[in-house]
């Protein structure tokens, strides 16, 4: 079958990083470390593993700076993950065959997949305490087992991805897509349970004032999961492009702030709160009140410079986005005491008295009518257009794209 393959090449690291200064189509071309290949089909890993047929594939994120090779070399979560790698874990599918020990799925069933490969498919039992809670992405075991290196499906050798026709699956991966839930809807499944966790992690309190830092897909899904579980909230989005301005406004937004100049956000928050704005000599302006609570889906820099600018004392910033690393000043964080929280993927999650998956919660609500995101996927791409697709998302707000996705049905 054909796969997008990325290899840990140092010659192809090095020339992407070279040419990529003059031309951004160096990331994705003939001597680029990702290269569109012949490998051989996935076969069933164990007597309770699958092989999933891929219908849709979200280009997530993380893909995305992969591919355009945003992150640095002594990223310590390199020791988690083995190559060559076949990207893509955002994945719906058609089940296509079951190993013997597989009880709950069924072939020909439609499915979304949990991406984490934690102590269920490397076949460790008792599984570590942070799977027996559900918290499958604080796995223990991501170098142990039956599998090499990798904390999900795609940035493990064994365990391929969804930038290919098929890809393996174990059977506790897969949650079934119900009736009436579209395959666009369901592959959506994994952003929005991110979204979820970042606020589940800090609820915001009723009627406060909350601001999502960025309106890319995560940012979005973060303001439609808000308007959905939290109505009573008043949001905020600070916004790039003017297609995200309009998304944001039709998910429930209250205050869109369209700009990237921080002491523009800064002001236009103060405005929001009534609060007053103080200039130090040097540096941004920053506030003693401010909004309640912050999710951070951009994790830069400036976003969390300008984050604990203007925050409320004591209130927490969840971190979902992740930027290269640069300095930035944060007296106001431990002057104003504000919790900077990380948020890592997803896993159980309670919400309104049920205990279940966040991608669960994220389908019963769609099956509901309580959300139809859908209309957030702006670009669809057949595999072999994989060249378009990355440069689409290196530069979205020249295409106005949100979510773009592989699609694996007829052409």
């Amino acid at each position: 079958m054909q796969a997008l393959v990325f290899r840990f090449n140092m010659p192809r690291l090095a020339f992407a990083r070279v040419c990529g200064r003059f031309t951004p189509r160096a990331y994705v071309s003939v001597g680029a470390p990702m290269q569109l290949e012949q490998i051989e089909e996935p076969t069933l890993l164990g007597d309770d593993w699958t092989v999933v047929s891929t219908a849709l594939c979200g280009l997530c994120g993380s893909d995305v700076k992969q591919v355009f090779l945003n992150g640095n070399f002594d990223n310590p979560l390199r020791a988690l993950i083995s190559f060559p790698q076949v990207l893509g874990h955002e994945v719906v599918g058609v089940i296509e065959r079951v190993g013997p020990g597989v009880k709950a799925r069924q072939v020909g069933e439609r499915v979304v997949l949990n991406p984490w490969l934690s102590c269920g498919p490397r076949g460790i039992d008792p599984p570590c305490d942070a799977c027996q809670r559900g918290q499958y992405s604080l796995c223990k075991h991501f170098t142990d087992g039956a599998l090499a290196p990798g904390m999900h499906a795609g940035n493990c050798r064994a365990v391929t991805g969804g930038f290919a026709p098929f890809l393996p699956a174990h059977d506790s991966q897969l949650f079934p897509i119900p009736d009436g839930v579209s395959s666009e809807q369901a592959v959506l499944a994994d952003p929005f349970a991110v979204s979820l966790h970042a606020i589940l992690i800090a609820p915001p309190p009723e009627g406060a004032l909350t601001l999502v830092y960025g309106a890319g897909v995560l940012g979005l899904l973060s303001v439609a999961a808000l308007r959905a579980l939290y109505p009573s909230s008043r949001v905020a989005v600070v916004a790039r492009y003017p297609h995200q301005e309009e998304l944001a406004r039709q998910l429930g937004a209250d205050h869109v702030i369209r700009t990237r100049d921080a002491a523009e956000i800064v002001d236009t928050v103060a405005e929001m709160v009534g609060a007053q704005v103080y200039h130090p000599p040097q540096g941004l302006p920053w506030l003693l009140r401010g909004v309640d609570v912050i999710y951070d889906t951009v994790g830069s820099a400036q976003s969390l410079e300008v984050g604990v600018r203007i925050a409320a004392p004591r209130a927490p910033i969840v971190i979902t986005g992740v930027s290269s690393p640069a300095r930035f000043e944060w007296t106001p964080h431990y002057f104003k005491e504000v919790a900077l929280l990380g948020s890592n993927a997803f896993g159980i999650e309670e919400y309104g008295g049920m205990r279940m998956h966040g991608m669960e919660h994220y389908l019963r609500l769609v099956a509901e009518g309580k959300l139809d995101l859908s209309s957030l996927i702006t670009h669809r791409f057949r595999l072999e257009q994989y060249q378009e697709a990355f440069l689409t998302m290196h530069t979205k707000g020249q295409h106005g794209a949100v979510k773009a996705v592989f699609d694996f049905g007829p052409a």
